[in-house]
């Protein structure tokens, strides 16, 4: 009994150590991640002197700011196909490029048709980014360490913003047509380096068990696994999901079309199973409210916020704006709780600092003096908001998107996410100046507020905890309502603290379509 505990100790240790070489290669893939988050910020800050210097209207910069998400739902949904065809690698090398030709055209910004230009470019390449960059920081993490890695490129979307800020406070004493035009082609640069650092990674284990390369799959996850056994497992696991016999031990083999992509689409919307139904409300839902609830407005429009606050001066706005910088980077953290109790807590914070901004800045509109006290409550509710947000529904959305789809559909799952998820970026942007003008910029948080509650309500019933559990094992989580598998985990939990380790569950739960938990 003591050598089984020891032995038991041993690998739970090896599974819970952080495999350098595959957090290494998040962290590489997460790069384009940065530079989206840097195009939000410093697009935040160079708005204010794009209008001076373009003399354009505030139907045109909300249509500035916005554009780049509506053309991202083009790379977002045609990235699906493209990463099964030529792999998530060279997907990543491809919206690089893309981003760097729309850098290129935004430094410029000689009118602003060409600044238009640029961004519509741009947002193709993010769009890319979005969904390839995700997933294939899930198919190389193991399920220990997936919470980590896949919630890097929200960690670097957020460190993006903080430095778009800090570019925008540093650069904006230069001469007006210099200034914001540096501001925006300064991405150029990171562009260049991120494709060629990406071709010293591996490819996707999956990605290439799918192609049925198998030789080169079971190098990739020696690589990137603890232990060679985890290795050995995980790609069991794999060649299972993608209907490859175990037993095989061939380098090379044939897979079907089916396990490569083809009809992912029909099996995803015309035809899914009740756990991909469910898997794909889950997935469109939560993505649908990590906007809906206006981080974007917030995180773009800060200068307008804090200015109808009352806070004025530019050099003042833009170093306050910093703040909600170096907030939303701070508070992006992943804990041992769990996906779920993250998102709960995270959207009821996020309800209670979204009344506060409406409530503050309610007051300060029918104030006929200056209130301080309403400012200090407004920019109060703007940081604690950012701060809920990011360490929560910002991060756990593209962990958990990333996470639950089933490997023959996790491309085109994890690209119709991103698409939701940047049509809804996409009209908080345009929206949100002529909403506050409609209602009150007060108004326009308490609806915010309201689409929390709403959000709240779906994650509680539609959003299962998916945290240790493998990619392949996701159909099973989403097989019955959360309540059920909620009495079976914890009849699994135990089982194993009463010594009975991985024995089969009685058959009454595994007719629940769980299995082993």
């Amino acid at each position: 009994m003591e050598g089984h505990v020891e032995i038991t100790g041993l690998a739970r240790e090896a599974r819970e150590r952080k495999n350098n070489f595959a957090c290494a290669c998040a962290i590489i893939a997460s790069i384009i991640s940065i530079l989206m988050g840097y195009d939000t910020g410093v697009m935040s800050g160079a708005m204010l002197f794009m209008e001076e210097d373009l003399k354009i209207k505030d139907g045109e910069v909300q249509m500035l700011a916005g554009i780049m998400n509506i053309c991202a739902l083009v790379g977002s949904l045609t990235a699906g196909r493209v990463s099964d065809s030529i792999g998530r690698r060279y997907t990543i090398v491809l919206a690089s490029l893309i981003f760097l030709l729309g850098s290129i055209l935004m430094g410029l910004g000689l009118d602003y048709a060409m600044l238009f230009s640029g961004r519509c470019i741009a947002g193709v390449g993010v769009g890319y980014a979005l969904m390839v960059a995700p997933v294939y920081s899930a198919e190389i993490a193991s399920p220990s360490t997936r919470g980590f890695i896949t919630s890097l490129p929200e960690i670097c979307i957020s460190f993006g913003i903080l430095l778009g800020y800090v570019s925008n406070y540093s650069l904006s004493k230069l001469p007006l047509m210099y200034g914001w035009r540096l501001m925006l082609g300064i991405a150029a640069v990171p562009s260049v380096v991120l494709a060629i650092a990406i071709l010293a990674m591996p490819e996707s284990p999956r990605w290439l068990v799918m192609h049925g390369r198998i030789k080169d799959a079971k190098d990739v996850l020696v690589r990137v696994s603890n232990t060679r056994e985890e290795a050995e497992l995980r790609l069991r696991d794999i060649k299972a999901a993608a209907g490859i016999d175990g037993g095989c031990t061939d380098d090379v083999v044939h897979t079907s079309s089916e396990h490569r992509g083809k009809g992912a689409w029909k099996d995803l919307l015309l035809r899914p199973t009740l756990p991909v139904r469910r898997i794909l409300i889950a997935a469109v839902g939560i993505h649908f409210f990590d906007h809906a609830t206006g981080i974007e407005a917030v995180v773009l429009y800060s200068p307008r916020i804090f200015r109808k606050a009352g806070i004025s001066g530019r050099g003042k706005l833009l170093f306050v704006t910093m703040g909600v910088g170096v907030t939303k980077t701070v508070f992006i953290f992943i804990t041992k709780v769990g996906r779920r109790p993250l998102l709960l807590t995270s959207l009821a914070g996020m309800l209670v600092f979204l009344s506060g901004m409406g409530y503050g800045l309610t007051m300060v509109e029918h104030s006929e003096e200056r209130s301080a006290w309403a400012i200090a409550v407004v920019i109060a509710s703007v940081f604690m908001f950012v701060a809920f947000f990011s360490s929560g529904l910002g991060v756990v959305t593209w962990v958990y998107s990333s996470e639950i789809f089933p490997l023959r559909l996790m491309a085109q799952g994890a690209s119709l996410g991103v698409a939701v998820n940047r049509l809804m970026n996409g009209v908080i942007s345009m929206t949100f100046i002529s909403l506050y003008k409609a209602i009150t910029i007060g108004g326009a948080f308490f609806l915010y507020a309201g689409m929390a509650i709403l959000a709240w309500i779906f994650c509680f019933c539609c959003c299962p905890e998916t945290k240790g559990r493998s990619l392949e094992e996701m159909e099973e989580v989403f097989c019955t309502g959360w309540s059920e598998r909620a009495e079976v985990r914890a009849a699994v939990e135990m089982r194993a603290e009463a010594g009975m380790g991985d024995a089969p569950l009685p058959k009454n739960d595994q007719s629940k379509g769980l299995g082993r938990a």
